[in-house]
């Protein structure tokens, strides 16, 4: 069994991810009244794209962005929203990095909504806004070196990756099972989810930069 898991940027020095962290936390504390409340809390948070277009719950096209079905789930997304997130932070700013996300995440759900819209099946789980992190991340350091954690059963080490690789390696995976939607107890995100937050990332991050943060390595002074 093996795998490879993003740790983060390599190639920069960055400011601390303020806005990062929150929204980990604050997925970090809804999973946790999730675990209390149980399909009850899900069902009535989830975004369900039948009720949603008979224009009921329709605040759940953004709790459910901090909702998700299982340990793996969380972990997974946290896990990748570690890895690009600050990166994307410090060429914007707390503020407009939170904005951005939360609309990344907002055209994935409507993407959602439009691919299935006589659907039943609760749609929860970051996925859609941390591809628009990753989509705005290979626009902006197409170039960098991603540090991930390689293992293959016993065996594992730190290798570095372009992010140009690592992250159109993932798109292109979306890509090719777009159309199978996930069901609750997996993931709670239809692939065409990811597929359309990416492009919201691709499309919009230039609108939420900060120029001057964004310098190649090479431009990066020296000392």
């Amino acid at each position: 069994m093996g795998g490879l898991i993003p740790l983060g940027d390599a190639s920069r020095r960055l400011r601390f991810p303020y806005a990062t962290v929150v929204i980990i936390a604050l997925n970090v504390f809804v999973f946790f009244h999730e675990l209390q409340g149980g399909d009850a809390f899900v069902l009535q948070w989830a975004a369900i794209p039948a009720v949603i277009l008979s224009g009921h719950n329709l605040i759940t096209l953004l709790t459910s962005m901090f909702l998700h079905a299982s340990w793996s789930h969380i972990l997974g997304n946290m896990i990748f929203l570690w890895a690009f997130g600050p990166a994307m932070e410090d060429a914007m700013n707390p503020l407009s990095f939170s904005l951005f996300y939360l609309l990344g995440g907002l055209a994935a759900m409507m993407a959602q909504m439009a691919a299935a819209p006589g659907s039943m099946i609760p749609t929860l789980g970051a996925s859609g806004a941390i591809a628009a992190v990753m989509g705005g991340f290979l626009v902006t350091y197409p170039r960098d070196r991603i540090r991930a954690l390689f293992f293959f059963f016993f065996f594992i080490r730190i290798t570095f990756i372009p992010a140009i690789l690592l992250i159109g390696f993932w798109f292109l995976m979306q890509l090719i099972n777009v159309g199978s939607v996930a069901s609750v107890e997996t993931s709670g995100v239809a692939y065409v989810a990811h597929v359309a937050g990416f492009l919201f990332g691709v499309l919009a991050c230039s609108f939420f930069r900060r120029p001057q943060r964004y310098r190649p390595p090479s431009a990066w002074p020296r000392s």
